[in-house]
């Protein structure tokens, strides 16, 4: 298991399969990197180096008291960028919450080694209902995943991951072992680091970041995500970016790593080898 060290001093666990032109994997909340495992081994089956990490409170990553903003979280990447050596030919790929990373880090740091990213199931550009933008998410509903998570953290998490991975009245997507994985992947958490970050990517105005998405940019999104609406994410990136291709699921829900493996590795063997 490999650690690096941020700039503040967290030890951030990654890890890395295959050789050749570098793909970073970005996970989503609140899950970790073994999220990616499957994408990692079809990137390194073709000639590709999958680096994937736990974000800063998840999985086997320090439980750090603070930190738990874009700008932080774009800071870690860039540490890890820098603690690989990896000066250019980078490609990005970030899950859920992990577009954010993704986002910031092309603004703040200038998209440095970075050319080209893909945004699945994303929370770019912005995730709550404003009035300028309507799709988005009300407030109230962030409201209500705050105080489940106040109340029975473990509970919450059980209904949560219904709607995430698009459980239907006759037949699930994914086995139960599958939202197994997830809540207990989700235990390891630090309960602060799943709450302060579920407020960042609720509250986080992306919008002044996407001119800053001039490389070839692939989106990703379910048609039925209930978790990460389309409208207000991964079509309002089509169309404010003019480097985006959308790829839409059909009828997918959020977790599409998991409902639709094989199409996901596909699609960003496919992005990633021709960009």
């Amino acid at each position: 298991m490999s650690y690096f060290e941020t700039r503040d001093g967290t030890n951030i666990r990654y890890k890395e399969l295959g050789e050749g032109r570098p793909v970073i994997l970005i996970h989503g909340w609140p899950l970790s990197s073994d999220s990616w495992d499957s994408v990692m081994m079809a990137l390194a089956d073709k000639g590709m180096r999958a680096i994937a990490y736990d974000r800063r409170g998840f999985g086997r990553s320090d439980h750090a008291k603070t930190g738990y903003d874009y700008d932080t979280f774009s800071d870690d990447l860039a540490d890890l960028i820098s603690h690989l050596d990896l000066a250019d030919n980078i490609g990005l790929a970030g899950f859920s919450m992990g577009g954010g990373e993704i986002a910031r880090y092309l603004n703040r740091h200038g998209g440095k080694g970075v050319n080209a990213v893909a945004l699945v199931s994303s929370v770019v550009p912005y995730m709550l209902k404003t009035d300028d933008n309507p799709d988005g998410v009300p407030q109230s509903t962030f409201d209500e995943m705050t105080e489940g998570m106040k109340h029975d953290y473990r509970h919450f998490f059980t209904g949560f991951f219904q709607d995430f991975y698009g459980d239907g009245w006759i037949k699930d997507k994914v086995t139960d072992e599958e939202k197994d994985w997830a809540w207990m992947t989700t235990m390891m958490s630090a309960k602060w680091a799943t709450m302060k970050s579920a407020q960042a990517f609720a509250t986080t105005d992306f919008r002044p970041d996407l001119p800053s998405f001039t490389v070839p940019t692939l989106v990703i999104h379910g048609t039925q995500d209930k978790t990460v609406p389309i409208d207000a994410t991964g079509r309002a990136v089509a169309k404010a970016v003019p480097a985006a291709k959308l790829i839409e699921y059909d009828g997918e829900p959020h977790a599409v790593f998991a409902t639709q493996t094989e199409r996901l590795a596909d699609d960003l063997v496919k992005f990633f080898s021709a960009n």
